[in-house]
């Protein structure tokens, strides 16, 4: 049988793409890069005749504001009405929002590094400043561990402790 050549090393993007128009995909991130500034483009027009309008009409903004917070009309002094109303509620949406950050820390800090994944990671991946749930560590199994299988994993733990002091 005689020897067959080497393979020959092709530049990846010198091949044909399987299914894919070279100017059908040049077309579609054109068309998409339009859309994005297309986008940018009103959002800042709608920013800026936003800006004008509140300029525009600032004393009647002003005086509804003031109006459904309740700094107009005021009682003994005039935020009597904003404190003892819709002023009350800042501090419960601060304690709320502080609580809602911690929750989603300490879940954040605590849960399976792989993205997505919102399980609680509890196995540190070995050369790696990860921690993985059961589901997505290579040596853990999914579906429970056997008697077994602990033991039989902490023998081999004991012989690597052995082998190490040796």
């Amino acid at each position: 049988m005689p020897d067959s050549p080497a393979p020959i090393q092709a530049n990846p993007s010198t091949l044909p793409k399987a299914g894919i128009d070279e100017a059908a995909f040049d077309s579609e991130t054109g068309s998409r890069g339009q859309a994005k500034k297309l986008g940018l483009g009103l959002f800042l027009f709608l920013l800026v005749a936003g800006i004008v309008l509140i300029a525009v009409f600032f004393a009647a903004v002003r005086h509804w504001f003031a109006l459904h917070t309740g700094t107009l009309h005021g009682g003994p002094d005039l935020y009597y009405n904003f404190w003892s109303g819709f002023g009350s509620d800042l501090g419960e949406a601060t304690l709320i929002s502080a609580v809602g950050v911690g929750v989603y820390t300490g879940a954040r800090k605590v849960n399976c590094h792989t993205k997505g994944c919102w399980r609680i990671g509890h196995h540190p991946l070995d050369g790696t400043p990860y921690i993985l749930c059961r589901s997505h560590h290579p040596h853990v199994p999914s579906s429970g561990a056997s008697h077994e299988h602990i033991l039989e994993q902490h023998r081999r733990y004991k012989e690597a402790q052995v082998a190490n002091q040796n």
